[in-house]
């Protein structure tokens, strides 16, 4: 079986933390994913998807991302089944969020690196290649000795 999803979009609204009765850190937020244009109006649409964030990758949503703000998501859907407020049964469906990363400019997401954040252990990036430099690399100008 395989439940996987990477999406990329803008959040709809400023991402809400909210902590359980056991004190573990829950974000969740919409984000606004664009579908392209549509052939009969020639206009873009977009579908709006909840995403759930748990503990420490929560805390890094709210820190650094705002309404507007580009996010990538990686994670898996979830449904859940709720009883509203009239006593109708509901379905949830949602992304729960394993790993998110900044994809706009520096400018947008108000950061000076292009960070992203997974728990450990889960295929995080280490940190010393998370503020790497463009200068920091040198360019091969002979292609001579390429094994490829």
């Amino acid at each position: 079986m395989l439940n996987h999803v990477v999406l990329m979009g803008r959040l709809v609204a400023d991402p809400e933390l909210r902590t359980t009765t056991t004190g573990k850190s829950v974000a969740s937020f919409r984000i606004a994913v664009d579908r392209g244009y549509s052939k009969n109006a020639g206009e873009r649409t977009a579908d709006f998807i909840s995403v759930v964030a748990w503990e420490q990758t929560a805390n890094f949503v709210c820190r650094y991302f705002a309404k507007g703000s580009m996010i990538a998501v990686q994670g898996s859907i979830q449904t859940r089944q709720y009883e509203d407020k009239s006593g109708a049964k509901r379905t949830a469906v949602e992304v729960v969020a394993r790993e998110v990363s900044f994809c706009g400019s520096r400018a947008e997401t108000g950061t000076t690196g292009g960070a992203s954040y997974a728990p450990a252990g889960q295929g995080s990036v280490p940190p010393a290649y998370q503020s790497a430099n463009p200068g920091d690399f040198e360019e091969i100008t002979d292609d001579e000795d390429l094994p490829f």
